[in-house]
């Protein structure tokens, strides 16, 4: 045990990790031992200047000088998928002793933002702050409520993201905020042929300077060695396909909790109901009998890399609008080569029962795609695909 804030003992990464060797949950990887060490050396980094601060005459906790304080040098883990990024970046997170730290998705975390740039315009323009420039202000109330940032999957695809990365992030390291990150791509690779990339660089100098840079390339994709076991598609749709999925979805996420997310779009909110890292939940019912149409199923494209969907019915005349969105979504999901595990109530070739209609044929290629997702050859492929980032999604209204 190590003594972390000079009050109390922590666990390690380290014991967390050879305690799930020990268990056999994960086989031990000298890849994934590098970044465990690299994270206990920070979160040692981070209590010795917590504890230096607490006990100096600024103080730690109502300090409000206007002088940057220093900021301790964080971590960038990047690597293929399913080698582990987030499972020892949730280790760090749960036993870094701060109380003030956030754990979060990057893209949720950049909506965050530019809700929060929007509204100090509009408080600026009835005059109830004086700064024009709402980038200082975010920044404090960011670090302010968190100067631990964990994010998972940074990957920068929107232009307006990609053009106040810089000046967010140059504001945060100088409130002393510590950035914690773990992303498919290196940073060198972020928004690669994105629009106005060269205005975009600058940003990625700054993350090199505030972060050390490790590359996990583990030996075994664990997620995919776990889901190539397990079914992804499966019918009848009963109670013993309800196990089946939950199962995967268990292996998927390695067990972490799920939460609902809210994903903005133009004008409104698309509320994913359950969701962990990189992969999104759903009923039949919540994805293709709602309003729903391609913009949505982009944005689950956009944030998500597997999508589960449970409990998808025969579809029959009656049910042409559910059909369509259906339709939709798989091309979707396919167009942006995603993994797709599913609960059906026949196979895809009588999932759809009408006889007329231009859906007839149009669900000739989806029942021949759900087909070739469940091949051996697409779900190997997925892991390689996944390594780059994903296609860009529509970005997000412009803050006026």
């Amino acid at each position: 045990m190590h003594l972390r804030d000079g009050l109390q003992t922590h666990a390690t990464v380290r014991q967390r990790y050879d305690h799930l060797v020990e268990t056999g949950v994960v086989g031990r990887d000298p890849a994934q031992e590098r970044i465990v060490a690299a994270l206990d050396r920070l979160i040692d980094d981070i209590s010795a200047k917590r504890l230096a601060q607490k006990s100096s005459a600024l103080g730690w906790l109502f300090a409000r000088s206007k002088k940057p304080r220093e900021a301790v040098k964080g971590l960038y883990i990047h690597g293929g998928v399913g080698r582990g990024k987030t499972m020892l970046m949730d280790m760090f997170f749960e036993l870094l002793p701060v109380r003030r730290k956030r754990r979060v998705h990057f893209n949720d975390f950049m909506a965050d933002v530019q809700d929060r740039i929007q509204k100090h315009r509009t408080a600026r323009k009835n005059g109830e702050v004086k700064e024009d420039d709402p980038i200082p202000p975010v920044a404090r109330a960011l670090a302010d409520e968190a100067w631990v940032l964990c994010f998972d999957e940074f990957s920068v695809t929107d232009i307006a993201d990609a053009m106040i990365l810089s000046r967010l992030f140059l504001a945060l390291f100088s409130n002393g905020v510590v950035l914690v990150a773990t992303s498919n791509v290196a940073p060198q690779d972020l928004y690669r042929d994105g629009l106005n990339r060269q205005l975009f660089l600058p940003f990625i100098g700054l993350l090199q300077r505030n972060a050390e840079v490790m590359t996990l390339d583990a030996e075994k994709d664990y997620r995919q060695e776990k889901l190539n076991r397990l079914p992804v598609y499966v019918t009848p749709a009963d109670e013993a396909a309800d196990r089946a999925l939950d199962e995967a979805w268990k292996a998927m996420t390695h067990g972490r909790p799920t939460e609902a997310v809210t994903l903005t779009l133009k004008g409104r909110q698309f509320v994913v109901p359950r969701a962990a890292g990189d992969a999104a939940r759903f009923s039949f019912a919540e994805l293709c009998e709602k309003p729903l149409g391609a913009r949505d199923y982009l944005a689950l494209a956009g944030r998500f890399s597997t999508i589960f969907i449970d409990h998808v019915p025969v579809l029959g005349e009656g049910k042409r609008n559910e059909a369509k969105r259906f339709i939709l979504l798989i091309d979707t999901l396919y167009d942006h080569r995603m993994r797709l595990v599913m609960s059906a109530a026949a196979q895809p070739s009588e999932l759809y029962t009408a006889k007329r209609g231009t859906e007839v044929f149009e669900f000739e290629r989806t029942a021949s795609r759900l087909v070739e997702m469940q091949g051996r050859d697409w779900l190997e492929g997925w892991s390689e695909r996944r390594q780059v980032e994903a296609p860009a999604v529509e970005p997000r209204q412009a803050q006026a």
